[in-house]
């Protein structure tokens, strides 16, 4: 089973109560499905016939399909994560959207939770609905290159019918989500400048940057859970680069908060353009260009359930964002919050945490380093030395009537998740966010 495959049967995350206007958005974008024109009967013969080619060969394809856009349209560069091409992560993930758009072309409403995530990044991205044709002239001929003879003009047609289809369905949906975005009170199109008003360091690796609007005018609200994207625009680089960072403070205050890691380089893999800048160029006062909030990732505010929030390094920054509001907004439901860090010069944020559970009595927080320091372990810093397990999660959480949200590094996910699988955990009570490239955490279960 695909990846792709894979996140349209297992990834829905069950019902979230939403504020009115994300409730309206969803209800649009079932309208829009209703009048999405539907493909001809011979052609889409065609298309299921060379669906398992189509996948076998997907990655071929995409990577060739970025190596003739980026040619033919190197403006896009500014907006495409290059990281993510050198690690092949988003070729996969394009590659798993074709095949998985195409198998599900006769009701896209069976994947909506899916459409609803790309639509999210699309429109946080400022994807538009020009880029389609684009894209469309270069994945055919890339599918033509990496098939050759066998891609014959009846299977180029039919193709090039389906691409048309999906097209339509992300431009309907995505400009329900613009159009809802910028009618939001505070809300706005395209990039708003924002001033740094305050630059904290949160551990040696992790830096806040507290954002106010440069016209001092509102700010939309968010659901906790959900990223803004960042432009970066520098005279060293020939390009702009867009990143998408978690909100990490509460929605309804007069600022947003994003907490940075400094990715440094890995082998081939270069250092993080965006975040190296962020953490040794930005100073306070300096203006950053920001999206509207976006994402699919959010916490479900009303639920009655036990709240345990499970992070990864970085991947606490949503946490705190869920944290902080859940603290001020359900003083009496109860929270149990995971981290896992390598040690506390990496743990950002365990002061405020190890505050609130100090003060709030139903606020519980357990702490893993994976390599505690000396000064760690005479301070008695950490709960549990090592790896996150099942056996452990189940000590320190009392029942498996509760709703689980967890975001890291892929592999501290992946175990994670099967944790949770293992334990019984129903699908709704599993919540969590990929940051960047979509991928599946159900492949090795």
């Amino acid at each position: 089973m695909g990846t792709w495959t894979t996140l349209l049967l297992k990834e829905e995350r069950g019902p979230k109560k939403m504020p009115v206007t994300k409730m309206e958005e969803k209800n649009s974008w079932q309208e829009v499905l209703k009048v999405v024109k539907a493909l001809d009967p011979k052609k889409l013969e065609v298309i299921k016939a060379t669906l398992p080619v189509v996948k076998e060969h997907g990655e071929a394809i995409t990577k060739q399909f970025y190596k003739r856009m980026f040619k033919e349209h190197p403006e896009l560069l500014n907006i495409f994560n290059q990281t993510h091409q050198i690690t092949g992560h988003q070729p996969k993930a394009l590659a798993d959207a074709v095949y998985g758009a195409a198998a599900n072309i006769e009701d896209f409403s069976q994947i909506m939770p899916v459409l609803e995530r790309i639509g999210e990044k699309h429109r946080s991205l400022q994807i538009k609905p020009e880029h389609y044709p684009i894209v469309g002239e270069n994945l055919l001929g890339a599918i033509k290159e990496v098939l050759g003879d066998a891609a014959t003009n009846e299977i180029m047609d039919a193709w090039a019918d389906a691409y048309g289809v999906i097209s339509d369905v992300f431009i309907r949906m995505e400009n329900k989500m613009y159009q809802t975005t910028e009618s939001m009170p505070g809300g706005w199109a395209g990039f708003r400048d924002f001033t740094v008003e305050k630059k904290v360091k949160e551990s040696d690796v992790i830096t806040s940057f507290y954002l106010k609007p440069k016209d001092g005018k509102q700010i939309s609200t968010f659901i906790p859970g959900q990223y803004i994207t960042v432009k970066m625009e520098s005279p060293d680089e020939k390009y702009t680069h867009l990143r998408q960072y978690s909100l990490s403070d509460s929605p309804g205050l007069d600022y947003y908060r994003i907490s940075v890691k400094r990715e440094d380089s890995k082998g081939d893999i270069p250092a993080g353009v965006v975040s190296s800048y962020l953490h040794d160029h930005v100073k306070e006062g300096d203006i950053i260009p920001i999206t509207a909030p976006a994402g699919d990732f959010y916490l479900d505010i009303e639920s009655k359930r036990p709240l345990i929030l499970i992070s990864g390094g970085v991947g606490l920054t949503p946490m705190m964002c869920m944290l902080n509001t859940t603290v001020k907004e359900k003083p009496d439901r109860d929270i149990y919050f995971i981290h896992a860090a390598i040690n506390s010069h990496f743990h950002a944020f365990k002061t405020h945490v190890n505050d609130l559970a100090a003060e709030h009595k139903n606020v519980k927080s357990f702490v893993i380093y994976e390599k505690p320091s000396e000064e760690d372990r005479e301070m008695k810093r950490f709960d549990k030395e090592g790896y996150i397990t099942l056996d452990w999660i189940q000590q320190v959480v009392p029942s498996k009537d509760a709703d689980f949200y967890f975001c890291g590094p892929e592999p501290f996910m992946k175990v994670v998740n099967k944790s949770l699988k293992q334990w019984g955990i129903p699908d709704e009570q599993i919540h969590y966010e990929f940051f960047g490239s979509f991928g599946s955490l159900d492949a090795d279960i």
